[in-house]
């Protein structure tokens, strides 16, 4: 593709980049999921979900859309929550177009205004994007709207469901408007940019959050050991790390019962990920306070200083 790519509707072809930003659990991974058609960052009803800078393609007819799924912007309360707020706010100046998602009410709580006070400073162009629609009456969005408007000057305010997908083709196009011409970044069945035991290893530790519900707190982390084809068989060793002794116990549970849920639920995503059988096999280690270990966010995949610009 070159920049002189015409189309039938007489338009060029356009690609940027896209950071999709809000509070912890405003429902950015499911829209981006939703909006690319495949799962690729996890999620769960715990905050703070997503922990690194997740880079997703959306190619159309006339436009590549690169996708940063960033962590929650919040207050941190230790290295990896500093490194996660760093890798939000960090994208702000490096994109192309920005999308904030809120959630749909009135009003506008310090969070929120810290977000504000980020995107003023910031020259890219932003669009607000009002989520979970299908939760509240119709008439009620025009008032959502309204109140975030007196706030900012958004050069779009689009209301969408990313659960029901209602409202998305809108979003894209909107997100179009304000791309540059260019060349697609990659091939046009590119959907992520992430390594494959990456996501295996979030897939995991997206069962691990959803079954220990309130049990463990967000200090758990996976690493893939061994990730070997033989076969039409994947095999696939992996390692659930927790801060406590006494999460250790949880995670395993009573009998190995835990630990064989986790592995259940995990691996039909899996093998739909990588379209083979999988034999999954799941440990437990303990590593007391990695939260605020450099050494430990770094040997689980946590760069800080490796957070740069996207690869334009």
């Amino acid at each position: 593709m070159s920049e002189e790519r015409q189309f039938p509707s007489g338009k060029q072809f356009k690609s940027g980049f896209v950071t999709l930003i809000g509070r912890p659990n405003v429902g950015k991974s499911t829209l981006m999921n939703h909006l690319i058609g495949q799962k690729i960052a996890i999620t769960s009803k715990k905050p703070q979900t997503t922990r690194n800078r997740i880079q997703t393609v959306l190619t159309t007819d006339e436009a590549q859309i690169v996708f940063l799924d960033t962590p929650g912007i919040h207050k941190a309360k230790n290295k990896l929550g500093d490194y996660m707020v760093h890798v939000a706010e960090r994208t702000l100046d490096e994109v192309d177009v920005v999308l904030w998602l809120v959630e749909p009410t009135n009003f506008i709580g310090a969070g929120e205004r810290h977000i504000i006070e980020q995107l003023r400073g910031s020259r890219t162009p932003v669009i607000l994007v009002i989520n979970k629609i299908d939760t509240v009456k119709r008439e009620e969005v025009f008032s959502y709207i309204d109140v975030y408007r007196k706030e900012m000057d958004f050069q779009e305010i689009v209301p969408v469901s990313a659960v029901k997908g209602d409202n998305l083709e809108e979003l894209v196009q909107c997100i179009v408007k304000y791309l540059p011409y260019g060349e697609a970044f990659y091939d046009e069945d590119t959907i992520t940019d992430q390594p494959m035991r990456q996501i295996v290893a979030e897939l995991i530790r997206e069962k691990a959050l959803r079954l220990l519900e309130d049990e463990i707190p967000h200090g758990i982390a996976v690493t893939i050991e061994r990730m070997q084809e033989k076969g039409n068989i994947c095999h696939i060793d992996a390692m659930i790390v927790c801060e406590r002794d006494s999460h250790k116990g949880i995670i395993i549970g009573k009998g190995g019962q835990m630990l064989k849920r986790i592995g259940s639920k995990a691996r039909p995503d899996i093998e739909d990920l990588l379209e083979m059988q999988v034999n999954l096999q799941l440990w437990v280690k303990v590593k007391k306070d990695w939260r605020d270990s450099d050494f430990l966010l770094k040997n689980f995949g946590y760069h800080p200083q490796d957070v740069g610009s996207p690869n334009k």
